[in-house]
């Protein structure tokens, strides 16, 4: 006997509905759903709500409505945001994923910067050695330069993925700094030496560095 959907709001219901019938296997990856009339009468809603509800999982990547051919199941979980994500997450997890997304694009920058990128990556790394800087604008300077290595990689993807990551990090670094702060010299010394990598060309040493920096920051957080 199919459960029928009975309590309000009915659109929020019935996507509930399906997408439990869609992990139990009622509907396979790329099983095209039964007509509108027949799933309707099925779940015990109107048509009108059973449109909604699967509009609803086809902005969540879930089914995908093709013109002619049916509703078809393309996923079968619904893919959360960054922002969903991030939110739940530890700032250590956020770092470890910093090391993977960070070592690769040092090494790509090496090989791949540019006099432009370079220019860039020595600008920022003197803005962030400035001294007597407030612990926000710190941050700040030091996300700018870890940016500025990450796009001399030329890879949109990594730019992107460091991007998501950045705003979970900042308030996190302010309130570590504020209360222990690292060693300027010995902080600043491991950022010269990743942007001399890059410039010397050398890949191994640039993931290196990057790796080697980014692990002291999240031995500080556990």
């Amino acid at each position: 006997m199919v459960t029928q959907v009975q309590r309000h709001p009915l659109a929020a219901q019935t996507a509930a509905l399906l997408m439990t019938r869609i992990r139990d296997g009622e509907w396979p990856l790329g099983h095209r759903l039964p007509g509108e009339t027949t799933l309707a009468a099925q779940l015990g809603v109107g048509r009108s709500t059973l449109r909604e509800a699967i509009r609803e999982l086809a902005g969540k990547g879930v089914l995908d409505s093709r013109q002619g051919a049916g509703v078809f199941v393309t996923a079968l979980e619904v893919t959360e945001d960054w922002d969903t994500i991030l939110r739940r997450t530890t700032v250590a997890a956020v770092i470890e994923a910093r090391i993977a997304i960070e070592a690769e694009a040092a090494a790509l920058a090496a090989v791949r910067r540019t006099p432009s990128d370079l220019r860039a990556i020595r600008r920022t790394l003197a803005a962030r050695g400035v001294p007597g800087q407030s612990v926000p604008d710190h941050v700040d300077a030091d996300a700018a330069f870890h940016r500025a290595v990450v796009a001399a990689a030329h890879n949109d993807v990594l730019t992107q993925l460091f991007d998501a990551f950045l705003p979970r990090l900042r308030q996190a670094m302010i309130d570590m700094l504020k209360i222990r702060p690292v060693p300027e010299d010995e902080d600043h010394l491991a950022h010269q030496q990743l942007a001399d990598a890059i410039a010397d060309r050398d890949p191994v040493s640039a993931a290196a560095a990057s790796r080697s920096h980014l692990s002291s920051l999240k031995d500080s957080y556990s």
